[in-house]
């Protein structure tokens, strides 16, 4: 009897390891509240084909968060959200795992100038980053960019809420608001506002990188991520998504070089 109790037990017992097996992670992945654009769609994609590539069973549930950058990796050091991707900085790589492959490649670091047009005449003349400092921009009053457009001695004026940094735009209250080359195009459309344009006579460079970061307390997700981007790397599966959401732009505008401490 005892044995045949034993037999059962230890059927139980590995019946039970397997429907563990089977049954996905639930992954809590963070969402940002405004309108979707193909680089996010492009994110979503790679994280699924990522952990289906190193065969680690997920169920994503998308959490909104506050759109403040730095309040978001806070929920994420707390275990609040498991999953989120942002510009890196050495305080954000302290508060979380990052998966060091730059989802964006260099793309992240090349920011073009959206300006309203009666500002165009007299900032399309500038060639330099000393001929830039007379003029004032937006950026995320938590976004890594935001220190590193004021180490270069640039004026910077810190937001809290992305939409009003295109109004002050629109509204001639600020002169540029930078954003990358795989975004300025995109939001244009979304503002729908004729008086915005993007300065095509030059673009700001540094150095910096866009990551996927995990929550501390999930090793097991973060290495899973890391074994499922290099395998869509060696594939080409990699490159071959950023072709189908276009993020294989070119810049052929001079380039104003910025230095980034904080990479």
């Amino acid at each position: 009897m005892k044995l045949k109790l034993s037999v059962i037990i230890s059927a139980l017992v590995f019946q039970s390891a397997c429907i563990a097996a089977q049954t996905p992670e639930l992954i809590y992945v963070a969402k940002e509240a405004r309108t979707l654009y193909d680089r996010d769609l492009y994110l979503y994609e790679l994280l699924e084909k990522a952990l289906a590539a190193a065969k680690y069973s997920a169920q994503i549930e998308h959490i909104k968060i506050h759109p403040h950058q730095q309040r978001t990796l806070m929920a994420l050091s707390r275990g609040k959200v498991d999953l989120h991707w942002s510009m890196t900085s050495p305080a954000r790589e302290r508060i979380a795992i990052p998966i060091k492959v730059p989802l964006y490649d260099e793309l992240i670091g090349k920011r073009v100038l959206i300006v309203h047009k009666d500002i165009y005449p007299a900032i399309k003349a500038v060639r330099s980053l000393n001929g830039l400092k007379r003029f004032t921009a937006v950026q995320g009053h938590d976004w890594p960019d935001t220190k590193i457009l004021s180490y270069n001695g640039l004026k910077v004026r810190p937001i809290s809420d992305y939409q009003t940094m295109f109004n002050l735009i629109a509204d001639k209250k600020a002169d540029y608001f930078p954003r990358s080359i795989i975004e300025a195009e995109s939001e244009l459309i979304a503002q729908n506002n004729a008086n915005l344009m993007i300065v095509p006579d030059f673009h700001l460079s540094y150095s910096t990188a866009f990551y996927f970061f995990v929550n501390k307390d999930k090793q097991a997700l973060a290495t899973a991520l890391k074994e499922g981007l290099a395998k869509l790397q060696a594939s080409g599966e990699l490159q071959s998504l950023k072709q189908k959401y276009g993020l294989n732009k070119q810049l052929e505008s001079e380039s104003i070089e910025l230095v980034n401490p904080y990479f």
